[in-house]
């Protein structure tokens, strides 16, 4: 991919982890485990942990992406290796927890991705603003998802046609 479309691609990857980041910390900085589960079901309590624990990891690993992303674009010489590394990886670690959450709270089903429907289906019933954080969440990395896909298998095929190990 020519350096330009890279890092074109660098600085929009940015933005929308800049903005999935605020989402996230602005939730996880104003409910607790206890606002969330008002019916104090041990089912629900449950749910609720494992939601949060798989937000805060989301929200480190966007974190961090986004730190690596600013010192690419930041470089006086664009490294197109460096980069195309960063983005392989915001796919990998950013784009697949939020799709495949490690505890499984929710889990997205493509049958409804064509429906207009929302495709994020929950475990258990959660809290309006769980769904409402999940869904604006779900709309910005399905949009990451869509940019970085070449990532996912060219950029792989690239590095071992170059005899590297990944």
């Amino acid at each position: 991919m020519p350096n330009d479309n890279v890092k074109n691609l660098c600085e929009t990857t940015r933005v929308k982890l800049k903005e999935a980041t605020a989402k996230m910390e602005l939730f996880l900085n104003h409910h607790s485990l206890e606002q969330l589960n008002t019916e104090t079901d041990p089912a629900m309590d449950e749910f609720y942990r494992a939601y949060l624990q798989d937000t805060r990891h989301l929200l480190v690993f966007a974190e961090v992406a986004y730190e690596k992303l600013g010192v690419s674009l930041r470089r006086p010489q664009f490294n197109l290796d460096y980069s195309e590394k960063v983005l392989y990886d915001v796919y990998h670690n950013c784009v697949n927890n939020f799709f495949y959450p490690k505890n499984e709270c929710y889990s997205e089903d493509g049958r409804y991705a064509y429906t207009g429907q929302d495709a994020i289906r929950f475990r258990k019933k959660p809290s309006r603003l769980v769904r409402d954080l999940t869904i604006e969440l779900s709309k910005i990395f399905e949009e990451l998802r869509e940019d970085l896909t070449y990532y996912e298998t060219d950029y792989i095929t690239k590095r071992r046609m170059q005899g590297e190990k990944i």
